[in-house]
């Protein structure tokens, strides 16, 4: 089962990351205490809507930005069986990459209902650490 909590903060930490800035700086930014956002992009809390605008606004990002890349991660996850196993582990694996324009390939594979099944996501990273999903198969 995907979780919305645990994209959503995958997504929160790798915009942060791509911006180099420590959870000790946004938390203070967004006037949050840094571990329970530490919890949020651990996925371990709900963020509510003011947390999270907060939080957008502390990283300068806009929000709906940070929504559209968690919508781009579930889709995915709705659309491949397989997917759900993996969207989350996709979403994390961006936080290791950086660099302008550098194009990430992620390749996960699960056991669905129909026997084994295989998901490829090819994800893009622009220059601001935003990621789109530019094809899945």
């Amino acid at each position: 089962m995907v979780l919305l909590r645990r994209i959503l903060g995958d997504t929160l930490r790798s915009q942060r990351l791509a911006q180099r800035r420590t959870l000790r700086e946004v938390s203070s930014a967004a006037k949050v205490s840094l571990g329970y956002l530490s919890e949020v992009e651990r996925g371990q809390k709900e963020a509510s809507s003011e947390l999270l605008s907060s939080i957008c606004e502390a990283l300068g990002v806009p929000l709906s930005e940070v929504l559209r890349d968690v919508s781009d991660t579930l889709e995915v996850a709705e659309t491949t069986p397989a997917a759900s196993a993996s969207a989350t582990a996709s979403a994390s694996v961006l936080n290791a990459v950086g660099g302008d324009g550098a194009e990430l390939e992620v390749v996960g594979a699960g056991v669905g209902n129909n026997g084994p099944s295989r998901l490829e996501v090819h994800l893009d990273l622009d220059a601001r650490g935003r990621h789109r999903v530019v094809a899945a198969a």
